[in-house]
């Protein structure tokens, strides 16, 4: 993967103590990052349940009422990681699509992205596989099925293309099974990478698995 490929700081900064040194007052914008910023460390935790506004205020030594005066809701900051990764996760595969000619290798680049996403990304994977999700607003789980769909559209096309350049009579057939299967592989390596408390790679042995997958 690219050096620049987006990656959330999951780790706050520890504000200083506050008879060693001042707080500063956050710039406008900084606290919201730095609310997303805990919230994602905090889902990266194994083992970790849902989490409450109560445990994310604490963990940022601010009230709740002060989370509360950027974000509307606790769903509205699980909105904002998802927006994190709906963002990274198109802008790098726009790129894999312009940068690539072959549509397989297209599809190889992006389905080995999302899972590189995921492992420099724990808490987002938690997100992404619904898992921090189970406790909080439907929609947000609608969204991330949204996501996923969005993916396995964006994979049709490319194995489309691909299937043609190899004279397939069945193109669209060919595509749409293909890309199932290659969204459904995703899924589960990364749900297996959250439940395994982060141990299990969700890229390991993954050139084998997709010359399977792709053969």
């Amino acid at each position: 993967m690219p050096a620049s490929e987006p990656k959330l700081n999951l780790v706050a900064t520890a504000l200083p103590d506050a008879a060693s040194a001042p707080r500063k007052r956050p710039r406008p914008g900084e606290r919201r990052v730095q609310i997303l910023q805990t919230l994602a460390g905090m889902l990266e935790q194994p083992g970790a349940d849902r989490v409450t506004t109560a445990a994310l205020a604490a963990k940022l030594e601010v009230s709740e009422a002060a989370l509360y005066r950027h974000f509307a809701s606790k769903a509205q900051m699980f909105e904002g990681l998802i927006e994190f990764i709906e963002s990274s996760i198109f802008t790098l595969l726009n790129q894999i699509s312009e940068r690539e000619g072959s549509g397989l290798l297209q599809a190889q680049k992006i389905v080995s992205m999302l899972l590189q996403f995921g492992e420099r990304n724990p808490g987002m994977t938690r997100v992404m596989v619904g898992d921090a999700l189970v406790y909080e607003n439907e929609r947000l789980v609608l969204r991330m099925n949204q996501f996923f769909d969005r993916v396995e559209s964006s994979l049709r096309q490319v194995l489309r293309n691909a299937a043609e350049a190899k004279g397939s009579s069945t193109p669209t057939v060919d595509a749409n099974a293909q890309a199932s299967v290659l969204v459904s592989f995703i899924i589960g390596r990364l749900q297996r990478y959250a439940r395994s408390g982060f141990k299990r790679s969700p890229i390991e042995q993954l050139d084998s698995a997709l010359r399977m997958l792709l053969s």
